[in-house]
């Protein structure tokens, strides 16, 4: 809530415009959920922890700056355990819900029309194009309401920081209006792999069991984020034209996940970012190394 977030290895930093227009920002140590570097580079295996590890992070920076538009209550003055405990239920009961509406319905909904569609191949289709739009469709719905509509503009001043320096640019205001507001890393291009993957995941899926069926989809979810992940990893560092294709459809999504922001919440991102990174050695080594 009016505040963006940067991470740069273990370091991160929250900075939030307060309602007195004061930029406030906190930095911190993340060390993640797995301290063993060898798992923690592993393929596949660094998707799903770098997944889980973004829940976690973004629900403390989301309470972190919910702080700020809180009444003053002693109901405020709550103990770090437990937040914790109410942090890891809000987790558990997203991920219950995005199973649900993400996975589970179009799955059941499919079957539905399985009643008049012979071809297995077609029906698996059908419940991916539903997925895909049930997908779409949460994104267009949440967009229409205010407090969203300003963190999707947050999201563009987060992405519009990052491709300024990215694109060896001093991290002015000026110059990250300039800056694109698409990134190939972000995170709804990750969540467009996770349902094109599934998509094509599930073709290999083939039993009897409507149950069976559905408790393989949920059991190929780690390994669809961890394929995704290398992707938009891959992507992200490379500007073959192939990549840049396969990019594309992401790349379309976020422009309705992030919006053009003002000039406070670009202040505010300037603010997170300068905080974990140095980006005017960076952008010094940009400028060193072209022709």
């Amino acid at each position: 809530m009016e505040g963006v977030m940067m991470k740069n290895k273990e370091s991160y930093a929250v900075a939030v415009r307060k309602p007195d227009h004061e930029i406030i920002v906190e930095k911190r140590e993340y060390n993640g959920i797995c301290k063993n570097a060898a798992v923690r580079n592993l393929v596949f295996v660094r998707g799903v922890i770098n997944f889980i590890e973004s829940m976690i992070l973004g629900m403390s920076c989301l309470t972190f700056s919910a702080s700020f538009f809180e009444e003053e209550t002693e109901e405020k003055q709550r103990d770090s355990k437990k937040e914790r405990v109410e942090m890891g239920v809000t987790i558990c009961l997203s991920i219950v819900m995005a199973v649900a509406v993400f996975m589970a319905l179009p799955f059941y909904i499919s079957l539905v029309f399985q009643k008049f569609i012979k071809s297995e191949t077609a029906v698996i289709l059908l419940e991916g194009v539903l997925r895909l739009l049930i997908f779409l469709g949460y994104i267009l719905l949440i967009s229409r309401m205010e407090d969203i509509r300003r963190v999707f503009m947050y999201h563009g001043a987060e992405h519009k920081c990052i491709n300024c320096i990215e694109h060896g640019m001093d991290l002015t205001v000026e110059n990250v209006k300039k800056s694109s507001r698409e990134h190939k890393r972000c995170g709804t291009s990750f969540l467009f792999f996770v349902v094109v993957i599934t998509i094509i995941a599930t073709m290999f899926i083939r039993v009897d069991s409507s149950f069976l069926r559905l408790v393989l989809r949920l059991a190929i979810v780690p390994l669809v984020a961890g394929i995704s992940y290398e992707i938009i990893r891959f992507a992200g560092r490379s500007e073959s034209r192939w990549i840049n294709v396969l990019s594309k459809p992401g790349l379309w999504i976020q422009k309705l996940t992030t919006r053009e922001p003002d000039e406070d919440m670009i202040e505010v991102g300037i603010a997170s970012v300068e905080a974990v990174f140095d980006w005017k050695e960076y952008v010094e080594g940009i400028r060193e190394e072209e022709p």
